[in-house]
């Protein structure tokens, strides 16, 4: 337990002194550029298809999980109930949501670096921005699988609500939920996995990293629920915002995203550090015992 709270503690004195805070409002600035032209792309393509709507209708009660009441209002006006019929504008969207993306993952990639102390510009200017437009498929891959299966999982569930007439019916429900939660949990540990370990250029393999991806998840979904009973309850912030105050709300939600993410790299830097002041003690006293026994024999 002492070594547990030494190590929290030491995570946020290391995130304070590498200036997390204000590195996650540039993360969550780009986010939000990325964000509308994204989802804009996404739902034009997926209306094209035969069973769009459905689809369409899954991801809208994804998003209603886990966003902020006003920034659900947003998207289903800004979003869902637009679509675009322009090739031109279609890739004019796109391009701008992969440049946003692009950001994201800088920013990120920045947050990295101080938390494991690496030097600055280590892979040069050109090499860092094609690793980061690589990682932007490497993370979307993992979300776009877990999505697809919550989005199906959700009408296995309205069909189980539907015909379910059994005495058991609550508990099927119930333990089908949990394997839907089950799965964005996974499905959020190895998005920020592979994050942590393509995004860091260090001699560290992938077990490494999973403790900082299950912290970063474990504090992502609780601080996203809080945020959610937040503004729902609070009239005050409407009424300082006004107009503003749904894309103020993905604002803050996306700070809160990117802050958890690099609280979790600065957790694998902490331990990281730990790993590499043990590996020398280790180092020397397998070199003592080898010493002894060749004395002994000798």
């Amino acid at each position: 337990m002492d070594v547990t709270l030494r190590r929290i503690r030491e995570t946020l004195l290391e995130a304070l002194a590498h200036d997390l805070v204000n590195t996650a409002k540039a993360a969550a600035y780009s986010s939000m550029l990325m964000l509308f032209p994204a989802l804009l792309v996404i739902t034009t393509l997926v209306a094209q298809v035969e069973q769009g709507g459905r689809v369409l209708g899954g991801l809208r009660y994804i998003f209603d999980q886990f966003l902020p009441p006003d920034t659900i209002y947003l998207l289903q006006s800004a979003v869902f109930a637009h679509h675009l019929r322009s090739v031109q504008v279609v890739l004019s969207a796109a391009s701008l949501s992969l440049f946003a993306a692009l950001g994201v993952m800088l920013s990120l990639m920045e947050g990295f670096r101080r938390a494991y102390r690496l030097p600055g510009e280590q892979w040069g200017f050109w090499a860092r921005r094609i690793r980061a437009l690589l990682l932007v498929p490497i993370v979307l891959l993992p979300l776009s699988v877990a999505s697809l299966l919550i989005v199906f999982g959700h009408q296995i569930e309205l069909w189980m609500i539907q015909f379910a007439g059994h005495d058991l019916r609550h508990i099927v429900l119930f333990f089908w939920r949990m394997v839907r939660w089950a799965i964005a949990m996974t499905s959020s540990v190895t998005v920020l996995t592979a994050l942590y370990h393509f995004g860091t250029r260090r001699k560290e393999g992938w077990v490494g990293v999973v403790p900082g991806a299950i912290a970063a998840s474990i504090l992502w979904f609780p601080a996203t629920l809080a945020f959610g009973w937040y503004v729902t309850l609070d009239e005050n912030y409407s009424r300082f915002y006004g107009p503003f105050a749904a894309g103020i709300a993905t604002l803050v939600w996306l700070y809160i995203s990117a802050f958890t993410v690099l609280m979790g790299a600065e957790l694998n830097g902490v331990l990281y550090r730990e790993r590499r002041q043990l590996r020398p003690a280790a180092e020397t006293v397998s070199t003592s015992a080898v010493e002894t026994s060749n004395s002994a024999l000798g």
